[in-house]
């Protein structure tokens, strides 16, 4: 007796191999995406970092003055204003105002040799008696 050839089946079950990459390429894509925004994200929060303090270098030379008995010449120096890890170049112009006022503000630098801007904070001080 013979036995009965198996039939095969037409209809499958599972994923063909097109499916299957086309799936892979589809979360390649995601996850090159996410890792994008990831980096953006990590360039961002280094540059508030640093913006935060020489934020910090301004107000704090800014309070120096006002504790300093007299008021701070007219013109402008150059001093280095670091502030945690962070190592900034402070530059520093009085202006006399007609009203007796003196107006100060205080450019932070990256560094000594950098013209990139960081911060920058203005302040009036009161009259000189």
């Amino acid at each position: 007796m013979h036995k009965p050839l198996p039939r095969h089946r037409t209809a499958q079950t599972g994923f063909t191999l097109i499916e299957v990459l086309v799936a892979l390429a589809i979360v390649g894509i995601a996850l090159a995406a996410v890792m994008r925004t990831m980096g953006v994200m990590t360039q961002n929060n280094g540059k508030l970092r640093d913006r935060s303090l020489a934020m910090m270098s301004a107000e704090n030379r800014l309070n120096e003055l006002d504790l300093e008995p007299g008021a701070p010449a007219p013109g402008g120096q150059r001093f280095a204003c670091p502030q945690g890890s962070a190592r900034f170049m402070c530059e520093q112009r009085v202006d006399l105002l007609k009203t007796g006022f003196r107006k100060v503000t205080v450019d932070v630098y990256e560094t000594d040799d950098s013209r990139r801007l960081v911060a920058t904070l203005s302040r009036v001080l009161g009259r000189v008696q």
